[in-house]
């Protein structure tokens, strides 16, 4: 019998799936990056090449220490050459933010956290659009994935909108004024009644965004991980200028990697792994789950973990601890398709 929990999140989930659900996020992190040295000073942090964006586009990257290590994993938006949006992290803000300040250095810019400004409200699924599109005069209908549009009236409020699909699913990301919060989200659940909209916890967003293969740093992306061990190579251009980190990647791009970050699913309706059980194969702890949870659309466990590179072929048979023993596993997946 399925406890309360998890009918509430097979609930949100199909919502999700089949018309939309509305993710409240205020914690997310918001900072702006702006001035004449903003393309060069954000250019040496990032493994992605920030030349190739246009204006209000996106790109899905990272920072990383100068070890190679992930420091952060985020979406970085350009407004233009010199004026720039990162979105990071809920637990990351404070540490990010840090981060940027100590490197700016000689640059001629401004750095501003607008995490306490800024609320982050997201709306996915097949039926977003529409729905969204009732609350405002902007097409948004044509917007790009990854594109983003500053000034976008939704009902009364002025709000940043963001083509995004985090969860696997199309949708948007919207940051209003923190006072205008409440008031698109009540907009939004009223414009959306019709269509089965419904609000969605962070159980379910986890979910999501497990079956899409989409990690999370904190969660998936844990310890002194590189962006090669998470699968992540696509994000990396060790072909552009130098940027933090750079050389280590390229020593551990010539050398090969020892462990990797993989998706998994436990043969078990019952169990779920839980962050920091043990993997085991041929009787000896091969890897760690970073975090586990039930799938709706599978009825077992499933989650990520840290494996050595030889248990990390899809398929791979492997065990999981538990409070009573070990639970039967398989590795489902070694690539990931993108980070958060």
């Amino acid at each position: 019998m399925q406890t309360n929990e998890a009918v509430r999140i097979e609930q949100e989930y199909k919502a999700v799936k089949k018309s939309a659900g509305l993710f409240d996020l205020p914690r997310i992190g918001k900072i702006q990056v702006k001035g004449k040295d903003a393309y060069k000073y954000i250019q040496n942090l990032v493994t992605a090449d920030i030349g190739t964006l246009f204006d209000n586009q996106g790109v899905h990257t990272l920072m990383c220490y100068p070890d190679g290590s992930v420091m952060d994993a985020l979406v970085l938006y350009r407004f233009s050459e010199d004026n720039y949006f990162i979105i990071i992290s809920s637990g990351n803000v404070e540490k990010t933010f840090k981060w940027l300040i100590n490197r700016k250095r000689y640059h001629d810019l401004s750095i501003n956290n607008l995490s306490e400004k800024l609320y982050h409200i997201a709306i996915h699924g097949p039926k977003s659009t529409a729905i969204l599109q009732k609350l405002t005069r902007d097409n948004i209908k044509d917007m790009n994935y990854l594109s983003i549009r500053d000034k976008v009236e939704i009902g009364n409020s002025v709000c940043l909108v963001a083509k995004m699909g985090y969860n696997g699913e199309d949708g948007y990301d919207i940051y209003a004024n923190w006072s205008d919060a409440n008031k698109v989200i009540d907009g939004i659940m009223d414009a959306g009644i019709l269509e089965g909209i419904v609000p969605v916890g962070i159980e379910t967003r986890n979910v999501l965004r497990y079956e899409a293969k989409l990690p999370l740093y904190g969660d998936e992306l844990i310890g002194d991980i590189t962006p090669i061990e998470a699968g992540l190579d696509t994000f990396i251009r060790l072909d552009k200028e130098d940027f933090v980190g750079k050389d280590a990647l390229v020593k551990q791009h010539r050398k090969g990697i020892k462990r990797a970050v993989v998706a998994f699913q436990v043969n078990s309706k019952r169990e779920v792994p839980r962050r920091g059980s043990a993997i085991m194969a041929n009787d000896k702890k091969v890897g760690v789950v970073a975090l586990g949870h039930f799938s709706p659309k599978a009825k077992k466990g499933i989650g990520f973990a840290l494996v050595d590179l030889q248990y990390s072929d899809n398929g791979t048979k492997v065990q999981i601890s538990n409070a009573d023993g070990l639970v039967d596993a398989k590795i489902t997946s070694k690539k990931l398709k993108r980070c958060i």
